[in-house]
């Protein structure tokens, strides 16, 4: 069992910075890989990218690639999304996720935090 704690969310203008964290418990959280996805109102959850157990791979989402970089402290048993270069349309709920294997969807994901909005003016 994994619990899921994001943080770091807020309003940003466009073209400014955000990190966001997420905290997990449990003594296994170098076993799993995080995910990243996005929820906007009326939209599907949407996957943002996600970093092996390593943190030797990392996979984005074309939306987000060269603005966003997911990185991983194991010892701290915490996962970032640094986003850079924020757009409107990067406005949403941030969750953070975790499975024993790499997927880009949804309900490939077991555990799942409680989300983090995100806002950013134009």
């Amino acid at each position: 069992q994994v619990q899921l704690v994001e943080s770091g969310g807020g309003l940003v203008q466009a073209g400014g910075s955000l990190r966001l964290s997420c905290a997990a418990s449990g003594r296994t959280f170098s076993s799993y890989v995080m995910g990243w996805f996005r929820q906007a109102p009326g939209n599907e959850r949407e996957f943002v990218g996600y970093i092996s157990r390593t943190g030797g791979t990392t996979y984005y989402a074309d939306s987000v690639k060269g603005r966003f970089t997911i990185s991983r402290d194991n010892a701290k048993n915490t996962v970032y999304l640094q986003m850079n270069s924020l757009k409107f349309e990067d406005t949403a709920v941030y969750y953070c996720a975790a499975d024993r294997n790499l997927g880009t969807t949804p309900g490939h994901y077991d555990y799942w935090g409680q989300g983090t909005q995100v806002t950013v003016s134009s």
